[in-house]
């Protein structure tokens, strides 16, 4: 890719590998160089945190702002209705009105911390929910004044449909509806906004495209689409889940020290992509950190933790969760900041078993798992290995916390509630 921008958005975007695909590059550019392009990424509420796998799009709406432009961030109060079907193997499981608005809710509190929803400059960011134009929809007028511009034909050619059908699993009408929905969202967006751009995952890319030709068709305006990367770690694996479950933004659903350890436990291979996309550290120390060698890759790691954790959860959390690792990892001891369970002696009873313990801190997903672990020696109890999966644990064993572990990088506190 040869193009040299002039806006500084493209210019970032280009420079920290934010960028996979655009619609048009120079008219994109231009309309950035030459004053404030409001700009959209939809999030759909399928769950109460949005995961690691969203933070590309989160900080792209975060440069967006900081190079003076205006993030419309749209939660997708409609479209969750629907379930975007896009590269899925099956159907999304469908939400009721009341759980769409809780996640809605949820995944708000971390919009916050990236983006001003308050400032009075012209680039205040607005959060926008599409219910407000989708609920109402009368389906005749619909398809008359929207439905018409689509064709069948070329909807099941984008790649998000086609591999579905190629693999002969089925797609429900009701899914097939999500692509001219969104489409229409650019187009409301628009028309109350002036919305020149669309951003997403690359995934996204027939869904923008969409919306780029259905405006232009309706309203005869010029609009802009912008993809990112699908990330994958250097060793395959999709961003945004670990070996125990996706790593969600929410502090209420994965604690500060586990999203630290998170971004610690990176690949030496992805440090410096990661600090150029996830941190706002210069591109030369990016390339300097990402660089080193040995155990100095290390410390490149905590200051990558540290940066995300920051952003996400503020510095005090990131300081608390290295002092808590340093304690953990180098001086074998019990850190403040572990996740802990808090058991009441109505709880313990005659005793928990070992195995529920692991359990209830998160270090084992079933019982199964957590017997799978002590057989194959990688859980400890208070830094000793575990060898009996049917010890039991009373009152009198839990006078002190104790620290269960899974793995070198995995730890839990137990202990007696107050």
């Amino acid at each position: 890719m040869t193009y040299h921008p002039k806006s500084e958005f493209m210019q970032v975007m280009m420079a920290r590998g934010f960028l996979a695909d655009c619609t048009d590059y120079q008219g994109l550019d231009e309309a950035l160089y030459q004053g404030v392009v409001p700009a959209y990424i939809g999030f759909d509420a399928t769950a109460k945190s949005l995961h690691v796998g969203s933070l590309i799009q989160i900080m792209m709406l975060r440069w967006l702002q900081k190079t003076g432009h205006k993030p419309i961030t749209l939660m997708g109060g409609g479209t969750t209705k629907v379930g975007d079907p896009s590269f899925r193997a099956d159907e999304r499981p469908l939400l009721t009105a009341e759980q769409i608005d809780d996640n809605i809710e949820g995944i708000k509190k971390v919009f916050a911390k990236y983006i001003d929803y308050d400032t009075e400059a012209p680039n205040k960011a607005l959060m926008l929910n599409n219910d407000e134009w989708l609920d109402g929809l009368n389906y005749l007028e619909f398809l008359r004044d929207i439905g018409r511009h689509f064709s069948v034909n070329r909807m099941l050619s984008f790649e998000s449909v086609k591999s579905r059908l190629d693999r002969e699993q089925s797609l429900s009408f009701l899914e097939f509806n999500y692509m001219i929905l969104q489409a229409y969202d650019f187009l409301e967006l628009n028309r109350r906004y002036g919305c020149l751009l669309q951003m997403g995952g690359s995934d996204q890319w027939g869904n923008i495209v969409n919306g780029i030709d259905l405006t232009r068709r309706v309203i005869d305006h010029e609009v802009y689409g912008l993809t990112s990367p699908l990330l994958t770690t250097s060793d395959g694996k999709k961003m945004g889940k670990s070996a125990d479950g996706a790593v969600w933004l929410n502090a209420d659903m994965r604690s500060p020290y586990e999203f630290w350890q998170f971004w610690r436990n990176t690949t030496d291979a992805d440090v410096g992509r990661f600090l150029k996309l996830y941190t706002e550290l210069p591109i030369e120390e990016c390339d300097r950190l990402g660089a080193l060698q040995g155990s100095e890759i290390n410390d490149a790691k905590i200051v990558l933790a540290n940066e995300v954790t920051t952003l996400c959860h503020g510095a005090e959390a990131a300081k608390a969760a290295e002092a808590t690792a340093r304690e953990v990892f180098e001086k074998g001891g019990v850190g403040d900041d572990l996740p802990t369970v808090e058991l009441s002696l109505a709880d313990l009873g005659d005793g928990v078993s070992i195995v529920q313990l692991f359990v209830k801190s998160g270090l084992a997903k079933s019982g199964k798992d957590a017997k799978r672990l002590i057989a194959e020696h990688g859980a400890k109890l208070n830094d000793e290995e575990l060898s009996d999966a049917g010890l039991m644990v009373d009152a009198a064993a839990l006078a002190a916390p104790i620290k269960l572990s899974a793995g070198k990088k995995r730890h839990a506190l137990v202990k007696l509630a107050e």
